[in-house]
C-alpha cells in the first residue's frame, strides 16, 4: 500500500492559518493596526470601502520596512518580535507569532508601499492568494500603507458567509475602539465611505473615552487607582446609577493589550453588589500593568486571552480597588468640570437693615381632590385593548397545546436566539383550559417581590413573569403598527437634544425611517447631534432621550442582517426598552389588564426572544415540597 500522508503546500497551510487568525475584515484592521503600533506609529490612519469587502487600508509613521524585510514579513512565523522560546515570557508588543501577514495574504489582494527612515525610495510588494506578483522600488512617504483588496476573494464559502456591511462596519468600529482606548497617546482616524467616523488626537485616559463614547459619559466617569506588587490599577468606572442593561462600555487592558477576562469581571459586578438597579452592568475602563513575566497571553492567536500567575489574588485587589472608589464617590460632591468654577458667599446684612417677609402667593380656585380624580398615568395605560379580543371567551382554543413542546418558538425565526433560553417541556395532558374555572376573569391576583404575578388555579398556581409578559404585549402592538398603518406621535414640548459619538450616529441615522414609522420624530441636528421632537403616543409618559438612548443601544448591540428582519428588530427592541421593570409595584387593575393583554396575544406563552413567561406549579409539586 503506497503512503497516503503528505506535507500540505504553502498557499493550503496559509489558508486553514487564516480560518483561524482571520475570520472577518475586522480581524484584519486589528492584526495590521497592531503592527503599526509596533512599528512606532504615532499615527494610523484606517480606510474602509464596503464594510472591508472591498478595501481595508491601514496607513502609519512607523519605521518602515526595507526590501527584503517586506518580503519575508508575508513568510509564515516571520516575526521580529520574538528570538527565542524565552522570548514568549516577556513579551511587550502586540503581535508575536509571525501568521498575520501570512494569513491575510492568503485570502486577499494585498499591496504593501513601505519605507525605512534615511532611505531615498521605499517598497512596493504586490501578493495575490500567497502568491507574489510583483516588487519594484517606489517613491513612497516613510512608515507602511497596507491595501487588502478583495477579502476572502479565493474562499467563496467565507466571504458568504459575511454579515451585512452594517454588522461587520460593527465589528471593526468596536476592534478600533479596543486599540484606541489601549493606546490614548496616539492618533487615530477611521473613514468607512469617504465618511469619518472617528478623528482621534493623541490625548490622556478620560478625554480619549470621552471622544470615544460621547460627551454624557464625562459626568458618569469614577477615576480608579490602586498600586501592589502584584497588580497596579488605573482607569475609570461608571457611576451605578448609569448601569446600562447591555454590554459594550467594559474594557479591561493588560499592559496595553485589550483582554476579555469572565473572572475579572465577576470581581467589578460583586464590588457593585446592592447598589446596582435590577439586571444592568456598569461601564469600566480599568487599565492593568503587570510584570510580563506573571502572565501568558500566548493562548489563543486573537491574544484576547490572558492567565495571570495569581489570578485570585489579583481579584481581590480588583475588587478592592473598584469598592473603595465607590465609597469615595458616595461621599463626594458632584462637580461639573466643564463649568467655571465660581464661589458663592452669602452677603451678612448690615445693621439696621429690613429684610423683607417673603411674599405668600394663594390660588384660592385650587382645588386637592382635583388631583385625585385624574387618573394616573401608568405603563398600561395606552396599550392596545385587547380585552374584547374573541381569544379570550374561547379559553380551550387559547391555550390549547400550552404547554407543548411544538409551542417553543423556531430557534431559525428568531432574530436574537442567542439570548433565547432553553425551554423545559411540560406535561403535555394539561390544558390550560383544565385549569380555567368559572368566574376567571375574576383571578386573584398576587405580586411577588415586584417581578412575579401568581394566580390560583384550579391544579396549583400560575405565575407570570411581569416584565417578560409586558414585553409580548408591546411586541405585537408594535409589530402590527409596523406591518399597517403609522404609529400616532406625541410631540414634545421641549425636545431634548442627543450627543452621540460618531458610531452611534451612524446606527441611528440608518434606521430613522423605521422609527417614524413607529411614531418617533427624530431630527438630525448635525452629523452627531440629533432632537427628539416626538415619541409614540403610547410611549410618551416615558423619558424620551432616555427611550431613544435604550432603543439605540440594544439596536447598536444586536445588529440584523437582512432589511426584512429591522421590523422584528425594532419591535423587539423597542419593547424591552419601554416594557416595566423589575421592581415596578403595580395596581390590581394594571395586573389586571396586562393579565388580559397578554392573553389576547397570539403568542402569551414566551416573550420576544423565547423566555418563558407563564409557568404552572402543581398541587403535586406542593404536596413534594410540604412532605
Amino acid at each position: 500500500m503506497s503512503d497516503i500522508i503528505q506535507l500540505l503546500p504553502d498557499s493550503v497551510a496559509n489558508q486553514i492559518a487564516a480560518g483561524e487568525v482571520i475570520q472577518r475584515p475586522a480581524s484584519v484592521v486589528k492584526e495590521l493596526v497592531e503592527n503599526a503600533i509596533d512599528a512606532g506609529a504615532n499615527q494610523i490612519k484606517i480606510n474602509l470601502k464596503d464594510a472591508g469587502r472591498t478595501l481595508i487600508q491601514v496607513t502609519d509613521n512607523g519605521k518602515g520596512m526595507s526590501p527584503s524585510d517586506a518580503r519575508l514579513a508575508f513568510e509564515r512565523h516571520a516575526t521580529s518580535k520574538i528570538k527565542s522560546a524565552s522570548d514568549l515570557f516577556s513579551i511587550r508588543t502586540m503581535g508575536f507569532r509571525g501568521e498575520a501577514l501570512a494569513s491575510i495574504a492568503a485570502v486577499a489582494d494585498v499591496t504593501l508601499r513601505t519605507k525605512q527612515e534615511g532611505d531615498e525610495l521605499g517598497t512596493r510588494l504586490h501578493i495575490v492568494g500567497s502568491e507574489v506578483k510583483s516588487q519594484e522600488a517606489d517613491n513612497c512617504p516613510e512608515g507602511s500603507n497596507f491595501a487588502i483588496k478583495n477579502l476572502f476573494f479565493n474562499v467563496p464559502a467565507r466571504r458568504k458567509f459575511l454579515k451585512a456591511n452594517s454588522t461587520e462596519l460593527k465589528h471593526i468600529i468596536t476592534e478600533v475602539q479596543r486599540v484606541a482606548l489601549a493606546n490614548p497617546e496616539l492618533s487615530f482616524s477611521l473613514i468607512h465611505n469617504d465618511s469619518i467616523i472617528y478623528d482621534l488626537p493623541s490625548e490622556n485616559q478620560r478625554k480619549r473615552i470621552v471622544n470615544i463614547f460621547g460627551k454624557n459619559i464625562n459626568q458618569r466617569l469614577v477615576p480608579v487607582q490602586t498600586d501592589t506588587t502584584i497588580i497596579r490599577i488605573s482607569g475609570y468606572i461608571g457611576q451605578p446609577r448609569f448601569a446600562r442593561k447591555t454590554l459594550g462600555e467594559q474594557f479591561f487592558f493588560v499592559n496595553g493589550r485589550f483582554i476579555r477576562h469572565p473572572y475579572y469581571h465577576k470581581a467589578v459586578l460583586q464590588a457593585y453588589e446592592k447598589i446596582l438597579p435590577p439586571e444592568t452592568v456598569p461601564a469600566y475602563f480599568l487599565y492593568f500593568e503587570v510584570d510580563p513575566d506573571t502572565i501568558d497571553i500566548n493562548i489563543h492567536p486573537t491574544k484576547t486571552e490572558v492567565k495571570f500567575e495569581d489570578e485570585r489574588s489579583a481579584w481581590h485587589i480588583i475588587h478592592a480597588c473598584v469598592r473603595e472608589a465607590l465609597g469615595k464617590f458616595s461621599v463626594m460632591p458632584s462637580i461639573e468640570f466643564d463649568q467655571a468654577g465660581a464661589i458663592d458667599i452669602p452677603i451678612a446684612p448690615t445693621p439696621g437693615t429690613v429684610i423683607p417677609e417673603p411674599g405668600i402667593q394663594v390660588n384660592p380656585a385650587y382645588n386637592p381632590f382635583e388631583e385625585e380624580k385624574k387618573a394616573p398615568v401608568n405603563p398600561f395605560q395606552q396599550t392596545p385593548n385587547w380585552t374584547k379580543d374573541p381569544n379570550l371567551k374561547s379559553w380551550d382554543k387559547l391555550y390549547q397545546g400550552f404547554e407543548r413542546a411544538n409551542d417553543i418558538p423556531d430557534k431559525d425565526g428568531e432574530i436574537f436566539s442567542d439570548e433565547a433560553e432553553e425551554v423545559s417541556k411540560q406535561p403535555s395532558q394539561q390544558s390550560f383550559n383544565e385549569e380555567t374555572e368559572k368566574g376567571q376573569r375574576n383571578h386573584n391576583f398576587l405580586q411577588i417581590k415586584n417581578k412575579y404575578i401568581i394566580s390560583p388555579v384550579k391544579s396549583g398556581l400560575m405565575v407570570i413573569d411581569q416584565r417578560r409578559a409586558h414585553e409580548r404585549v408591546l411586541f405585537e402592538h408594535f409589530m402590527a403598527v409596523l406591518e399597517k398603518n403609522p404609529g400616532i406621535s406625541q410631540r414634545q414640548l421641549f425636545p431634548p437634544r442627543l450627543e452621540l459619538h460618531a458610531a452611534d450616529a451612524e446606527v441611528l441615522d440608518s434606521i430613522l425611517d423605521e422609527l417614524k414609522k413607529l411614531g418617533f420624530e427624530i431630527r438630525k441636528a448635525d452629523e452627531q447631534a440629533f432632537f427628539v421632537e416626538g415619541v409614540p403616543s403610547m410611549l410618551s409618559h416615558l423619558d424620551a432621550r432616555e427611550l431613544v438612548e435604550k432603543l439605540l443601544e440594544d439596536v447598536k448591540n444586536r445588529p440584523v442582517d437582512v432589511k426584512e428582519e429591522i421590523k422584528t428588530n425594532l419591535a423587539q427592541a423597542l419593547a424591552r426598552a419601554s416594557a416595566i421593570n423589575y421592581g415596578s409595584v403595580l395596581k390590581t387593575e394594571e395586573i389586571s389588564e396586562l393579565f388580559d393583554n397578554l392573553f389576547a396575544c397570539k403568542t402569551p406563552n414566551y416573550s420576544p426572544t423565547g423566555k418563558k413567561i407563564i409557568t404552572i406549579i402543581s398541587l403535586g409539586e406542593f404536596e413534594k415540597l410540604l412532605k
